[in-house]
């Protein structure tokens, strides 16, 4: 789904989220579920029109509600990185995004995380939260890819249960997101997935099982179409997926939402499972479904069936008031976001590489006391890249920066010099409205003129602040004028101009700029353009009499959305050349005792609704990191990325850190990890590729509207290991898991313990810090199908993540964790039969730090028609 973007705002303090049982609401996991009959016997008591209603949306963010039956509207609200609040516009608390939280590989922390979803919801008046995202990272260029946990299936379901049941434990529900095979944006709205059945069962469908299996309330269909190999339709119309596989094999009683204006039918789409058609009241079940049922186009116990799931969901997150429910909600505890936040950030953060042990750069537990002179390097040092484009965008409560959390965090007397040194955005600077007289008045500020589709001017007024965007228009509005006389005394070239969407027309004094004529509706909100639109713009050189500015742009009437304009209006005053700045970071590199380098990508880079080009930094960063690495050797490469990029200088950088895309502690966060407050202790739930013609899946370009799944169960790491075993390379900059920590690890043994035939399986792991700083392991299982699988089961990957967990150790001490593997990582998909099986065989789950650095391994024994038996464990270090 896609939403307007608002404008970023920083609130000074610290919020502390109210208890998750504060308010009025009462839903809660200790009220019972209600009984099957008195669900049926409040879809008896509403007449046609009421049940119509039920099933497709108020608003852009609510359910109908039904006074006389105690339900009250459900509101919803996005999204993966905090809970925005769909009622005021008000502050959030924003979360890293999830592929930082997935790289922590820690359920305990995402389950706090998900009490702090609870909270924020509670906060905001929020019912349903649109998150978990489980798609898969199939290809490194996937636009979403940050929103996305792993590209591995068991990761990402481990991480999104512990979540969401966090969650739905406190009250809140959680809307499981997009099913399914909705892995990249490119037309997004019209391709079709080719995936087959067993990728899909194995690949695919795995998450949203876990979680449909664990109790997520709510799942939302996607936009695009599945192609199974049975049945071709658009996800919301698949019946043998929503119904046959969601609702009827695995159980599912929530509720089926659309993605935002994703329906295009009635009957198909009812007949198919979906159960909500979001926003509302208009779209087509708003204007058809009432009709649909009265001709007999639609069943009415297909309709009757929604209700109740509607009715379920209503009660399950406290709007449904039923008699008996007089039980108080459980008391918990309240959720303080700041620390937990900043603790996620620097949990999160993986160390690539610190062959120097730069880092920390000082250490406290070593009496690190020491003044130190640091050179903090980038455009991402000065404004780092904190949340991704599109609808899970959040307005935060704080921001806060790495260089103030620096200066706070080093010794006395210590000294952070801040040089940006990099160009990193397509467009110059917002415009600053100091600079601006309405030529009309000449009072200070921006001229705005609304316009009838006649021309007649239908409201003026003079603004002193303008964000980008205006959604204060009527339903008669057509065109937006802006107007404005910018100063441009600076000697020099000024570079002014407007980013739109839709009809427009900007002229820059008389020079034409940009004009177009496709009317934009509501697909530029799906295609995420209205977010970062690219500016046009003309050249003027400084002088007294300044730039007249003048723009004329559409007011968009997206079907289902808000009317808005858009207009980032923007101005890039005279100033150092791009190798200027270049140059001035290397000086400040070269005079201090350490550099820190801050590169990454941008929201014009990775956003919802489009897809990356390339896996290229975007700018001059990295020239920058070549140049600072010549001037000084002692240099710490930090990437503020959701996705893989491409680092052609890794090899001869002393430090790589991967710091994701932080969200509000991005400053505290990385600070703490850089003085020695919090280890970094991420591994990678993704692989790093060296070079972009290594990629396996290097884009998801539909060809004649289909998206081949040609890889089928190989997704992400998986073919990187096939053809590493198989033709012996190309090898990844980094694989799965891969991350150092700050301190070293022996395995010292592994045993699977004993279990029976149905259970699953329990690999026990002890480990010592063999280094002189207290550390987390992340414990990896991978595993490895018996011997000849290659020739009678080729498609089966040659190696899996079975399960991890996390064990933590002080210097020279032992800690001993158990790994669950569970028995699905031992089966396939018989589609032929329709079910699951576990082919016999000598199974080996390898110990790992990451699928391509095996410490240990265990021999397990799966005897025909029996299940699995342990067999003896080898001596440490066997090979892959």
């Amino acid at each position: 789904m896609s939403s307007q973007t608002a404008t970023t705002s920083t609130a000074a303090a610290a919020r502390v989220v109210a208890p998750s049982g504060a308010g009025t609401r009462r839903g809660d996991t200790s009220i019972p579920e209600p009984s099957a009959a008195t669900i049926d016997a409040l879809v008896d008591r509403l007449d046609l029109e009421e049940k119509v209603a039920l099933v497709v949306g108020a608003s852009l963010w609510t359910t109908t509600p039904v006074e006389r039956l105690g339900l009250e509207p459900v509101v919803m609200s996005d999204g993966p990185v905090g809970v925005r609040d769909p009622h005021h516009g008000g502050t959030s608390a924003m979360l890293p995004a999830p592929s930082a939280l997935a790289a922590t590989w820690d359920v305990t922390l995402a389950r706090r995380a998900g009490a702090l979803f609870a909270a924020e919801a509670r906060r905001h008046g929020v019912d349903m939260v649109l998150a978990p995202q489980v798609n898969l990272q199939r290809t490194p260029v996937g636009g979403r890819h940050f929103e996305c946990y792993s590209e591995d299936p068991h990761l990402t379901a481990e991480v999104a249960v512990a979540l969401v049941t966090a969650a739905q434990e406190r009250g809140v529900g959680m809307c499981v997101k997009h099913y399914v095979a909705n892995d990249s944006e490119t037309d997004r709205t019209r391709y079709v997935a080719r995936v087959d059945e067993r990728a899909l069962r194995e690949v695919y469908l795995a998450p949203f099982e876990r979680l449909v299996r664990a109790g997520a309330w709510s799942v939302m269909g996607a936009y695009s179409g599945v192609d199974d190999g049975r049945v071709a339709a658009p996800a919301l119309e698949h019946r043998p997926l929503l119904t046959g596989v969601l609702k009827e094999e695995w159980g599912f009683d929530g509720l089926v939402v659309s993605d935002w204006v994703a329906t295009q039918s009635v009957a198909p789409a009812v007949r198919g499972g979906l159960d909500l058609q979001m926003p509302g009241p208009d779209g087509p079940w708003g204007d058809g479904l009432l009709d649909a049922v009265c001709s007999g186009a639609v069943d009415p116990a297909d309709l009757d069936d929604k209700v109740r799931r509607v009715l379920r969901l209503a009660h399950r997150v406290g709007r449904l008031r039923l008699p008996g429910d007089d039980a108080q909600p459980a008391d918990h505890a309240p959720v303080d976001a700041v620390p937990l936040l900043r603790e996620l950030v620097a949990r999160s953060v993986v160390v690539l590489k610190d062959d120097a042990r730069l880092v920390p750069l000082v250490d406290p537990a070593a009496g690190g006391a020491n003044p130190v002179r640091v050179a903090l390097l980038g455009a991402h040092a000065v404004e780092p890249f904190f949340q991704g484009g599109g609808s899970s965008f959040v307005v935060p409560d704080r921001l806060t920066y790495p260089a103030d959390a620096l200066r706070d965090a080093l010794p006395a007397g210590s000294v952070v010099d801040v040089v940006a040194g990099s160009r990193v955005l397509r467009n110059p600077p917002a415009l600053d409205l100091a600079r601006c007289t309405d030529p009309v008045t000449g009072a200070p500020g921006l001229r705005v003129e609304l316009l009838d589709a006649e021309g007649t001017v239908r409201r003026t007024e003079t603004r002193t602040t303008w964000d980008g965007w205006c959604a204060d228009v009527g339903p008669d509005d057509v065109t937006l004028r802006l107007t404005a006389r910018v100063r441009t005394d600076e000697p020099g070239t000024h570079e002014l101009g407007v980013g739109t969407v839709g009809v427009h027309r900007v002229l820059v004094d008389g020079r034409l700029a940009s004009a177009g004529d496709a009317l934009a509706r509501e697909d530029v909100i799906l295609a995420s353009a209205h977010n970062h639109p690219v500016a046009a713009t003309v050249d003027v050189e400084g002088g007294e009499d300044g730039a007249l500015l003048q723009a004329d742009l559409q007011v968009v009437h997206p079907v289902g959305y808000d009317r808005f304009v858009r207009g980032a209006l923007v101005h890039r005053l005279p100033g150092p050349s791009a190798d200027d700045e270049l140059a001035a970071a290397a000086d400040a590199a070269r005079a201090a005792d350490v550099a820190v380098v801050v590169v990454g990508t941008t929201p014009e880079v990775e956003s919802e609704g489009y897809d990356r080009a390339d896996l290229a930094l975007p700018g001059t960063q990295d020239e920058l990191v070549r140049r600072v690495l010549a001037a000084n050797p002692r240099t710490v490469v930090v990437v503020n990325a959701g996705a893989p990029v491409l680092l052609p200088w890794y090899d001869d950088a002393p430090a790589v850190l991967w710091a994701w895309l932080p969200g509000q502690e991005a400053g505290t966060g990385l600070a703490d990890v850089l003085t020695g407050i919090t280890e970094p202790s991420g591994r990678l739930p993704w692989t790093l590729p060296a070079r972009a013609e290594d990629v396996p899946v290097p884009d998801a370009v539909p060809v004649d509207g289909v998206v081949d799944y040609a890889e089928g169960l190989d997704v992400g790491y998986r073919a990187w290991e096939r053809r590493l075993d198989t033709a012996g390379g190309p090898a990844p900059a980094a694989p799965l898991g891969h991350g150092l920590g700050w301190t070293t690890w022996e395995h010292e043994s592994a045993a699977v313990l004993p279990g029976g035939a149905a259970d699953d399986v329990v690999v026990r792991v002890t480990v010592r810090n063999t280094g002189d700083r207290p550390g987390r392991e992340v414990v990896q299982v991978y595993v490895v199908p018996p011997a000849g699988t290659a020739a009678t089961d080729p498609a089966r990957p040659v190696r899996w993540l079975g399960g991890f967990a996390v064990a933590d150790a002080a210097p020279g001490e032992r800690a001993t964790t158990d790994v669950r593997v569970p028995r699905r990582a031992l089966q396939t998909w018989d589609a032929a039969a329709g079910g699951w099986t576990t082919p016999p065989g000598t199974y080996r789950l390898v110990v790992s730090r990451s699928v391509r650095d095996p410490r240990l391994d265990v021999d397990l024994v799966v005897d025909p028609g029996t299940g699995p038996r342990t067999g003896p464990h080898a001596e440490p270090d066997s090979q892959h």
